[in-house]
C-alpha cells in the first residue's frame, strides 16, 4: 500500500516543526498542523507557530490560524478541516505532512476515530445540565479516566462526553490513510533543559503582551484558562494571583509534566498497533535517508 501521509509527532519543543518543514522541502510537501491551539489567530508566542520556518523554506501549511480565539474548535471541526486540507494538497500532487503533538487529534487521524456530525440538539442537551451531571455521564461512559483535566471545565466535559459516545463507532468506513509516522523523541535531560530554555525565550519575546492583547480584544480569564499552559498561568500573572517568579515555576513545571502526558499517549498509541519510529532531533539526514527508502518501497509495491 502506498504511503499517502507522513506524521511527524512528538513532545512539545522536541523540534518536530523543524523537521517536518525539512521533509517538506525535500519531498515536495505541505504541512497539517495537528496542534489544538495553534488552530487560533493572536496566539503565536504561546504556541510556538514557528512561522518563520514555514515562510523561510516556502513551505504551505493549513490549519493554523484558522480560528478566532473567542470562538471554539474541537475534534470535529479539526477532521473537517484535516480532510479538506488533506484532499486540496493530494489534487495538487504534493505529499501531506501531519505534524503536531496533541494527541486526541493525531488519533483521530491515524486510528480513524468515526466522529459522526455534531447534533446542536445533543450539545444543547449537555450545556443545560449541571457540572455535576456531566461529571457522571462522563465517567459512566469512562470509568477508567485518566485524564481529569476533562473534568474541570464544562466546555471540555462536554467535548469529552461527545467524543466517548462516538467511540462505539471507532473505524470510519471512509478516508483509511496509510502514514508513516516519525516520532522526534529528546532524551529526557535535553527535553527538560530544550522547555525551560524555550519558556524564557517566549517571555523575553513579547508573550505577556500577547496575551494582554487577547485579553482587550475579549477573551476571558476563565478561556485563557481553557487554552491551558501559558496562557492560564500568564493570564493568573496578569490578574495579580501570582508574582512573576511563581508564575515561571508553575508554568515550567506544567510545560514538563505536558510533555510527559504526550510521550504517554503516544506509547499507548503503540500499544493500540500504530507503528511510531522514533529518532533524536538533530538527525535529520537519517530521517530524510529513511523517509526516501519508505516511499521509494511504498511507490514500488503500488
Amino acid at each position: 500500500m502506498s504511503i499517502d501521509l507522513i506524521t511527524v509527532l512528538g513532545p512539545t519543543a522536541s523540534g518536530k516543526t523543524n523537521i517536518a518543514s525539512q521533509i517538506a522541502r525535500d519531498f515536495n510537501g505541505e504541512i497539517i498542523s495537528a496542534d489544538s491551539r495553534q488552530v487560533y489567530q493572536g496566539m503565536d508566542i504561546g504556541t510556538g507557530k514557528d512561522l518563520e520556518e514555514f515562510h523561510n523554506l516556502n513551505i504551505k501549511y493549513h490549519l493554523i490560524d484558522v480560528a478566532d480565539p473567542l470562538e471554539e474548535y474541537n475534534l470535529f471541526r479539526f477532521k473537517k478541516d484535516f480532510y479538506l486540507a488533506f484532499d486540496i494538497i493530494k489534487k495538487n500532487k504534493k505529499l501531506p505532512i501531519l505534524v503536531g503533538g496533541t494527541g486526541l487529534y493525531l488519533s483521530s487521524i491515524l486510528q480513524s476515530y468515526y466522529l459522526p456530525e455534531i447534533d446542536e440538539n445533543n450539545i444543547d442537551e449537555l450545556q443545560a445540565l449541571s457540572f455535576n451531571k456531566l461529571r457522571e455521564i462522563l465517567i459512566s461512559l469512562k470509568p477508567k479516566l485518566h485524564n481529569l483535566t476533562d473534568l474541570k471545565e464544562k466546555d471540555r466535559l462536554i467535548q469529552a462526553i461527545l467524543v466517548e459516545q462516538s467511540r462505539n463507532n471507532i473505524k470510519s468506513d471512509f478516508h483509511e490513510l496509510n502514514s508513516l509516522i516519525l516520532g522526534i523523541n529528546p532524551v529526557r535531560e535535553d527535553t527538560k533543559r530544550r522547555i525551560t530554555q524555550r519558556l524564557k525565550q517566549r517571555l523575553s519575546s513579547g508573550m505577556i503582551v500577547e496575551i494582554e492583547e487577547l485579553i482587550r480584544n475579549g477573551v476571558t480569564h476563565e478561556k485563557l484558562n481553557f487554552f491551558g499552559l501559558e496562557y492560564k498561568y500568564v493570564g493568573q500573572y496578569i490578574e495579580g494571583k501570582l508574582n512573576y517568579n511563581d508564575m515561571f515555576q508553575k508554568l515550567n513545571s506544567a510545560v514538563h509534566n505536558f510533555a510527559k502526558r504526550q510521550m504517554t499517549w503516544f506509547r499507548k498509541m503503540e500499544r493500540e498497533g500504530i507503528q511510531i519510529n522514533w529518532f533524536p532531533p538533530d538527525s535529520y539526514p537519517e530521517i530524510k535517508k529513511f523517509v526516501k527508502k519508505q516511499l521509494t518501497e511504498s511507490n514500488d509495491v503500488s
